[in-house]
């Protein structure tokens, strides 16, 4: 099969599905191997890179799907949706992000992190579709655990959690309050920060406490 028609066929299918297609589902349909299939893919993502074209594919896990491209988001958004933009407050960023960097974490976990009852901003990020129930865990009580969604990848940029951007290094002072660090880029030829030192004369430190 010519490469133009397998990524006419590929852009076909994710168009007409309106949701992300599994890469075995296009292995399936296609009869293809994914090799074949990500290279056409990947063809086809710099080809909607072009400025002209208001499309792009995204990837979500091991999945595709055929999008609008973000910056044309608000000439879209009042013709398909008449319903308020979704609007986050900080408390349900904060427990969106608990929840993004910890998995299958349950509600008194995240409780336990803010300092703070957690019900009203998991039924935001519920009703959003930004997480969703990962199963009871199989511990006293049976709670519900949560995870992000394939929408939370989608709203934010990344094909995966891998994406995540790396959390500062920290460490405990001797009131066990965390002391965040800059974050250290681990590139070759760069070296580790120092660590601070407490000045000798009057005992504090320098750098800033969180």
């Amino acid at each position: 099969m010519e490469k133009e028609r397998i990524k006419g066929i590929i852009e076909a299918m994710l168009f007409a599905a309106g949701r992300a297609v599994t890469i075995n589902e296009l292995v399936i349909n296609l009869e293809l191997s994914r090799e074949d299939i990500q290279t056409a893919i990947t063809e086809m993502q710099e080809e909607y890179e072009n400025e002209s074209r208001g499309i792009e594919i995204v990837k979500v896990d091991e999945a595709y799907q055929l999008c609008t491209k973000k910056e044309l988001y608000n000439y879209i958004y009042p013709i398909i949706d008449k319903r308020a933009k979704p609007n986050l407050s900080n408390a349900a960023l904060e427990t969106l992000a608990i929840i993004a960097y910890n998995p299958r974490i349950i509600r008194a976990q995240i409780e336990a992190i803010r300092g703070v009852n957690a019900d009203g901003c998991i039924y935001k990020l519920l009703e959003y579709g930004l997480i969703e129930e990962a199963g009871k865990l199989d511990v006293p009580g049976k709670p519900m655990s949560y995870k992000t969604s394939n929408e939370f990848l989608k709203m934010f940029g990344y094909a995966s959690l891998n994406d995540l951007p790396e959390l500062p290094k920290y460490k405990l002072d001797e009131n066990r309050q965390i002391v965040i660090y800059e974050l250290i880029e681990e590139q070759e030829g760069k070296t580790e920060a120092p660590m601070p030192e407490r000045d000798e004369l009057d005992g504090t430190k320098k750098e800033e406490n969180l």
